[in-house]
């Protein structure tokens, strides 16, 4: 049996604004310091062997203030595989305002639904297709192994990773949503197969 730790990173600095981060490299808030702070207080008593994250300097500095917590410093690897969904000509600009210009129900569907496009950006679909690869080729085998191993990764890199595991249909990963600072564990036994799931928020 092994652990499967994922956690949204805390609130950035630009979560705080409202604004559409994507891929643009932006630092946590304090109020994210604190969230990644607090996940590292409930992830005590928790082992883990092993640790990714997306070269996004967000969830590598959650991971930092994890670590500081548990008083640990594991092996880390990056891979832009989990970096956030790619929002292109909606990146830096304030969600709400998008959403008065579009109407509430595409707001919804550009924002959750699996495979709604933005110019010059990802769907939830484009994303799914580079997390999952990358899961079951690095990430799988050692969790086969009976490591533990925690993801920090980003709103729709874990909600992507989520819909696999859970098998959540493309209908209703529109309703999965994980807050910043969010814990998913999930026990695995040797197959990689699910025996039991918690969530911290």
């Amino acid at each position: 049996m092994a652990n499967l730790i994922l956690v949204r990173h805390g609130e950035s600095e630009w979560n705080q604004k409202g604004l559409w981060t994507g891929l643009t490299d932006i630092g946590l808030s304090s109020k994210g310091k604190e969230e990644s702070k607090d996940a590292g207080e409930k992830l005590k008593g928790s082992s883990i062997d092993v640790a990714y994250t997306s070269p996004l300097i967000r969830a590598k500095q959650t991971l930092t203030e994890i670590e500081n917590v548990l008083g640990i410093d594991v092996p880390a690897f990056e891979n832009k595989a989990l970096n956030e969904r790619d929002y292109g000509i909606y990146t830096g600009k304030n969600k709400w305002d998008i959403q008065k210009e579009v109407g509430a129900e595409q707001f919804n569907q550009l924002r959750r639904g699996w495979d709604s496009p933005i110019p010059e950006g990802e769907t939830l679909q484009d994303v799914y297709n580079r997390v999952v690869p990358y899961y079951k080729s690095e990430i799988l085998p050692k969790l086969k192994d009976g490591k533990n191993i925690l993801i920090v990764g980003h709103g729709n890199s874990l909600r992507a990773l989520v819909k696999y595991l859970e098998n959540i249909s493309d209908e209703s990963v529109k309703k999965l949503e994980i807050g910043t600072g969010e814990i998913y564990m999930y026990m695995l036994d040797h197959k990689g197969a699910i025996s039991s799931k918690n969530i911290f928020k």
